[in-house]
């Protein structure tokens, strides 16, 4: 042990990973290398879960002098940890749920990185191809093995968001946990947080023994929303457009607590896909749902959608205000839905293969300064298509606001101006601002400085 918050360990797998070739050993342990820095940071993240924050950089500062390597021995891998928070450990001893984590880190990083030479090996790959690929690595996480049938409910919400609205989604993950459903988020704090802990609750109720509670994320958002203690299976995704992707394809449902610029971009995901013409007859139920304290934050969100989406838009989701029971209810309705639909289509229960998703939704997306200007916001285009680059200009806000490539942009070349049709733009400023007066930009406490400039002139 080094100080009282800082602690030396090796430590072996525990049920992701235990052989690594010497090819990838050498992968990783290259110092210099992006595989080595980018699983430094996961690691350091998943080490870091207690943490309140979500600066990134401050983290990577707060524990400069963290180590961690890779060591293979007879016996399979292990990792050597030096410096590592003392949060993740109890007298002395590493916690199971963070042990699990940190090698889930290790598998994805060696699967999608090593298999698929991200950097270049998806450029320019077919819509089918990216949807292969997402199967392939939920699939290599063993995602699958949990789904039977149609019960993972996606609860999709903000990081930063108020007492009361936590214990909303808390209130809601209880009544889904007690109709027997399974509950998949982004895995952070907050409004992914609060729908777990409420369901593992209801499972232990109902003496379910193998709840899932399943965590998705990227690399680019993990370090500044770290996994919370609930989840049980965690998947890091290369990017957030297979990280949404995997939500609606392991997915039956979704429920959408309030939030702030994450959200509004996860909520125009689902509904440019919903709104594809190919998509029509899909079911794919989808409920806004907040304290009634939130009630105007769901009626922002509703007049921005009709204003932009028009009408069409709004019909694919219902509100529900206060009223968690009717919640689960409609989701478990809905359940049986999609159980018929899947069955009618000889459909997978595990993965949502009929699901169309444009190719607009699934290439990566690196917001700069130049592709954020580029973003076609105007009207006159095919709804799905302005919904996909409204994605992108939260998507690029999101960035700004918390991965550490975005806020490094920021810093150096000033705010992201977005540009587009000024009736748009100012139905846009007046959302965002919206979420700035409402503390959800950023955790409660902290200075929030828009990252972003709406360009209305």
């Amino acid at each position: 042990m080094k100080s009282e918050d800082r602690i030396d360990a090796l430590v072996a797998p525990k049920g992701a990973l235990e052989m690594l070739s010497q090819n990838e050993m050498a992968r990783l342990s290259e110092e210099s290398g992006p595989f080595h820095d980018l699983f430094h940071r996961c690691a350091l993240a998943i080490l870091n879960c207690g943490s309140d924050s979500d600066d990134p950089q401050a983290a990577m500062e707060e524990f400069k002098d963290f180590e961690i390597r890779i060591v293979q021995q007879e016996r399979g891998v292990k990792l050597q940890l030096k410096n590592a928070p003392s949060g993740a450990f109890v007298d002395g001893k590493m916690i199971s749920s963070v042990r699990e984590m940190l090698f889930s880190v290790l598998r994805d990083i060696i699967f999608t990185q090593h298999e698929y030479n991200l950097a270049s090996g998806l450029e320019g790959a077919s819509s089918e191809k990216l949807t292969n690929v997402v199967f392939e690595l939920l699939r290599n996480a063993d995602v699958f093995r949990r789904i039977q049938n149609p019960d993972m409910i996606v609860c999709w919400g903000g990081h930063s968001i108020a007492r009361h609205e936590y214990d909303y989604t808390k209130h809601v993950g209880h009544e889904l946990g007690l109709r027997e459903l399974n509950i998949c988020t982004g895995c952070g704090p907050g409004a992914m947080k609060g729908p777990m802990k409420g369901a593992a609750i209801a499972h232990a109720k109902q003496r379910i023994k193998d709840g899932v509670y399943l965590g998705l994320t990227e690399p680019g958002i993990i370090a500044a929303e770290s996994p919370n203690p609930i989840v049980n299976q965690l998947v890091i995704m290369p990017d957030i457009e297979k990280r949404l992707e995997a939500f609606v394809r392991a997915g039956h449902g979704i429920v959408v607590f309030p939030g702030g610029a994450g959200t509004a971009e996860e909520i125009l995901y689902i509904l440019g896909i919903l709104l594809h013409p190919k998509n029509a007859d899909v079911p794919f139920p989808l409920v806004f749902t907040g304290p009634k304290e939130s009630a105007d934050y769901f009626e922002q969100i509703h007049a921005f959608i009709g204003d932009v989406l028009g009408a069409e838009a709004q019909s694919k989701y219902r509100i529900i205000i206060e009223d968690g029971a009717e919640v689960a209810r409609v989701m478990k309705q809905g359940m049986e839905e999609v159980r018929l639909y899947r069955k009618a289509h000889q459909d997978a229960f595990y993965y949502n293969w009929k699901l169309h998703i444009p190719e607009e939704f699934q290439h990566p997306f690196e917001p700069t300064h130049e592709k954020v200007r580029e973003l076609n916001l105007n009207f006159g285009q095919e709804t799905h298509l302005l919904a996909a680059d409204l994605r992108r200009a939260f998507s690029s806000i999101v960035a700004g606001n918390v991965k550490a490539q975005g806020v490094a942009y920021i810093k150096e070349f000033g705010p992201f101006e977005i540009h587009g049709d000024k009736a748009l733009l100012a139905k846009l400023d007046a959302l965002l601002q919206a979420f700035v007066l409402q503390q959800r930009m950023k955790l409660p406490g902290s200075e929030y400085v828009p990252c972003y400039k709406v360009i209305t002139d």
